[in-house]
């Protein structure tokens, strides 16, 4: 059953071939902070009013650039779309390519970054419903 407010209207956006999608705006990855550099996120579903009990996001980090490295309860699932990337999770480190997908555990402190030369673009599907992210810098 939807949420209260929730839109029933499904919807398509349309992708524009460039990594980006009509309808869906590109942000900062966090609004402030110096733990992390050069990463865009936009959220396809999960913020437009939809009911979803997750969020499904594509982040795009630029050659260089990485994330917070942190940990929090909630999961995630990463699927590798462009480029290629490294991961820390844990005490494990990997390096995802094209339609590799990573299962992050809750409690897991993670970090993903770039590398590379050319962008690393992933998909992100996290709990709609989520603890905010404990720094370990």
């Amino acid at each position: 059953m939807p949420k209260k407010g929730a839109s029933s209207t499904s919807r398509l956006y349309r992708h524009r071939g460039d990594y980006s999608w009509r309808g869906i705006r590109k942000e900062k990855y966090k609004p402030k902070g110096e733990d992390w550099a050069d990463i865009v996120r936009q959220v396809l579903t999960g913020s437009h009013g939809e009911s979803t009990r997750f969020h499904f996001r594509y982040f795009e980090i630029s050659p260089d650039g990485y994330s917070s490295l942190e940990t929090h309860r909630h999961e995630h699932v990463v699927i590798c779309v462009r480029g290629k990337g490294r991961v820390r999770a844990g005490k494990r480190r990997h390096t995802m390519c094209f339609l590799d997908t990573l299962y992050i555990a809750p409690d897991t402190p993670h970090q993903l970054s770039n590398p590379f030369e050319e962008p690393f673009g992933f998909f992100c599907i996290v709990n709609a419903k989520r603890d905010r992210p404990k720094l370990l810098r």
